[in-house]
């Protein structure tokens, strides 16, 4: 059964201009309910609309502000920053040590949403005053409220409305959060060439790790801290759609990357491993990362482990 997430059909942007475009309720209903989602069919039911059937974008983003203000405290419980900051210190002194440079060195956060992990990150200080950090999303009521609490928290990080692929400025690592598991079959390779394409040094990607304790553990920790139906449904169905380790590799084995994951099914405990991230690093950065990781280079593996052919 297909799986689909209601908050990737409640909202449409273009991807080019950022321009927020108008959404059918029905259209959406006709989609999940082709997908036999009945409950989340349902939850779309209740959301307003104009006379004309389009979900009310401010209803909308009302809801989203709230479900992702959830998933913020979600990522505080499970310290999602202290585990990207475990593999991107080593990243980023890996790649001081490689380029000689002093920085400083750009990293961006890709779907940011509210901004949590970037503003984490600055309040902490954690990656050094040579990281510059910037989060990026599509939805800009998001990365609104991102630069109000930044403001508000007096942090020095900024966000952008956009496509974390089109700014001017060249990131030196991308990351992004539970982010890699919206994108399918091709529109997740086109992810990860496009970053390649990039002059970008590397990228650290967390997702869900996929296992079939997964989706239990979900629907136990969403029921239990969740309030809105949406982040329920939702987050479950995140847990449903993770991506695997070999499929993750294969789409990251891109020309001029090298793709490893950390943490890696066999590896890891299922119980305690609910992300784990998928890295890409240029080449000549490779042994200097598993340097950086010291004893934590065991759990780093590449393509052959699963014997994933790189394209």
């Amino acid at each position: 059964m297909r799986q689909l997430e209601i908050s990737d059909l409640i909202t449409a942007v273009d991807p080019h201009t950022g321009r927020r475009l108008p959404v059918q309720r029905s259209e959406v209903m006709r989609q999940l309910r082709e997908a036999d989602d009945e409950r989340a069919a349902r939850i779309v039911a209740r959301m307003p609309t104009d006379e004309d059937g389009v979900l009310d974008p401010y209803a909308v983003d009302r809801l989203l502000v709230l479900v992702h203000t959830e998933l913020q405290r979600l990522s505080e419980e499970l310290r999602i920053d202290e585990r990207l900051v475990h593999v991107l210190g080593p990243l980023l002194a890996a790649i001081r040590a490689t380029t000689g440079r002093a920085g400083p060195f750009r990293l961006v956060d890709v779907g940011c949403g509210l901004g949590y992990l970037v503003r984490r990150l600055a309040a902490t200080g954690a990656l050094g005053e040579d990281v510059e950090l910037v989060g990026v999303d599509l939805d800009g009521t998001l990365v609104g409220e991102a630069e109000r609490l930044a403001l508000a928290e007096g942090l020095d990080c900024r966000f952008v409305h956009g496509n974390a692929f089109d700014l001017p400025e060249a990131a030196t690592v991308y990351v992004s959060t539970g982010v890699l598991h919206h994108f399918r079959g091709p529109a997740l390779e086109a992810f990860f060439q496009a970053q390649a394409a990039s002059t970008a040094l590397a990228f650290c990607h967390f997702d869900i790790a996929a296992n079939r304790l997964a989706p239990i553990g979900a629907w136990i920790f969403h029921r239990a801290r969740m309030r809105h139906p949406l982040g329920r449904h939702d987050g479950v169905v995140s847990a449903l759609r993770a991506h695997d380790d070999e499929t993750l590799l294969r789409a990251a084995s891109v020309p001029g990357i090298r793709a490893l994951v950390y943490e890696p099914r066999g590896v890891s405990n299922p119980f305690c491993t609910t992300l784990r991230p998928v890295i890409g690093v240029r080449p000549d950065l490779e042994e200097p990362l598993r340097r950086s990781l010291g004893r934590g280079a065991r759990r780093l593996v590449g393509p052959e482990h699963f014997a994933v052919g790189a394209r």
